[in-house]
């Protein structure tokens, strides 16, 4: 698992694990330091310093250097208890080392002299005061509490989730501010922008969103390079008919017995050229608009049947056969004329190159994948590196054939397109034993239930 969330989680795992763990290891280091032992008690420097502060001005100052010593101690407390056994400063000396001191007032043998249980220092009037350093009440938060060890953890806390958090944001703005800039650049028509290089490495959801946004401007490019080849194949189509009625216009013109001939040749070609407008309009229609097509359930057998019986009668002329085998037996959810313009406009191709006396087959069957139709003829077939021209608007096998057989070279393109908008694909292949067969798939998401 490659994701955002898996990065995040390990990347705050470690920066707590070395939080944790500095925590550990400064409070360790800093409360050893701190901590004496309790023989630290035994030690003569403090007795020795409230010694000569009683010795010096007496009980009133030591009662002022206790209160300024205390909190040097660290998690320790000093205690000055006077021969009445009460602390000097009139705190409470905790239970534990009150009975540690009572259990040295016990009697003992005479010839038992125990350890003194804490040093003592004398006033000038006689009077002796036993020092005992006691551990502070415990926090919840034990040694943590200490100033040094907070302070330290907090810079440690800090420091770490500073670094962590820059990282992690470079980490996750990096692509997005290179996708920004590339968004800015495509809005300016720059389509040769591209924002996935450099995270090849990386598998997460942004390094798929950039692939995704490059193969979106993949895309566009290629979408404004059809638009434009369009247009030129367009002007071009458009001009040989309308140079053509010029032609004939100005024969009109200079020979007016043959006015009525020219009128008949201007005719057809205003008709031609009404009828690629109305294919162009149909292709621009179905290129990215599905949610334009009507869709409503027919029995696709029929429209079949009816596109046959169509092309039979105009492969007769030629003395041509259709054959219809097989059937779907299936009711499909979509565009029933479009469809059948999709269907109609391979058979008639088909037709128009296959030789005379010669059949074209039309099977039709139910596959895993859904429906599936194919039409075979006894043409020349398509040579291999132009298969998938064939579909493109206007492009034709041989350029400079007569458009009288070789049509506007749009209704390919028009089937390929019906076909993408229902959800199914187009192709073509060379046939064994020659010809061409294209094969038109609906998906069984297209089958009404």
């Amino acid at each position: 698992m490659h994701s955002i969330f898996l990065r995040i989680f390990l990347l705050f795992l470690l920066a707590m694990s070395l939080i944790v763990g500095s925590s550990i290891a400064t409070t360790f280091t800093i409360a050893s330091r701190v901590n004496e032992p309790l023989d630290s008690q035994r030690r003569p420097s403090t007795a020795i310093q409230a010694a000569e502060v009683l010795a010096r001005g007496g009980l009133a100052e030591l009662r002022t250097w206790l209160q300024g010593t205390s909190k040097s101690l660290g998690d320790r407390e000093l205690f000055v208890l006077g021969p009445d056994g009460q602390d000097v400063l009139g705190r409470r000396l905790p239970e534990r080392d009150r009975k540690r001191l009572d259990s040295f007032r016990d009697p003992v043998p005479e010839n038992f002299r125990a350890a003194r249980p804490a040093p003592q220092i004398i006033a000038p009037d006689g009077s002796v005061y036993t020092l005992l350093q006691a551990a502070r009440q415990r926090r919840i938060f034990g040694a943590l509490g200490l100033p040094a060890i907070s302070l330290t953890i907090l810079g440690i806390a800090l420091v770490v989730s500073a670094l962590t958090s820059w990282w992690l944001a470079d980490h996750l703005t990096s692509p997005i501010r290179r996708i920004q800039a590339g968004a800015r650049a495509l809005a300016t028509e720059n389509l040769d922008v591209r924002v996935s290089a450099g995270l090849e490495y990386r598998k997460d959801e942004l390094a798929v969103l950039a692939r995704d946004f490059d193969a979106m401007a993949d895309q566009l490019r290629a979408n404004r390079t059809a638009t434009t080849q369009l247009l030129r194949d367009v002007s071009h189509e458009l001009r040989s008919p309308l140079a053509r009625m010029r032609v004939a216009l100005g024969l009109a013109r200079q020979l007016p017995g043959d006015c009525s001939r020219q009128l008949d040749r201007l005719e057809r070609e205003l008709e031609r050229l009404d009828a690629m407008i109305s294919q162009v309009l149909k292709l621009a229609r179905l290129q990215g608009a599905e949610a334009m097509l009507t869709r409503e359930p027919f029995e696709l057998d029929e429209v079949i049947e009816e596109v046959v019986r169509d092309a039979n009668f105009e492969a007769a002329v030629k003395n041509c056969r259709v054959n219809l085998r097989g059937a779907s037996h299936a009711t499909v959810l979509g565009d029933r004329e479009l469809l059948r313009s999709a269907v109609e406009n391979v058979l008639r191709n088909a037709v128009r190159y296959s030789p005379d006396d010669a059949a074209v087959d039309v099977m039709v069957a139910r596959a895993a994948s859904g429906l599936e139709i194919r039409v075979r003829d006894r043409g020349p077939g398509v040579s291999p590196s132009e298969l998938e021209r064939i579909f493109e608007p206007f492009y034709r096998v041989a350029e400079s054939r007569d458009r009288d057989s070789g049509g506007e070279g749009i209704g390919l393109a028009i089937t390929a397109q019906v076909m993408k908008a229902h959800g199914g694909v187009s192709s073509a292949a060379n046939a064994q034993g020659g010809g061409l067969e294209v094969l038109l798939r609906l998906p069984e998401s297209a089958i009404a239930v």
